[in-house]
């Protein structure tokens, strides 16, 4: 993964970094994937709206 392909991974991923989703903006959307498979994970496109959704519903 290249620092500039814009993934961003959670401060609270685990000690090995590869227990979290991670996360880009693109082009007006959210994109997030499974950081345990990087490139080989299947990208999820996500609305603004849906992306933050899902943020709220996380930090319950």
């Amino acid at each position: 993964m290249a620092p500039s392909d814009g993934w961003r991974k959670s401060s609270r991923s685990g000690s090995q970094g590869n227990n979290c989703v991670e996360a880009r903006k693109s082009a007006g959307y959210f994109q997030i994937r499974d950081s345990k498979l990087g490139d080989d994970s299947p990208i999820f496109d996500m609305t603004p709206a849906g992306f933050q959704a899902l943020m709220k519903a996380a930090k319950r």
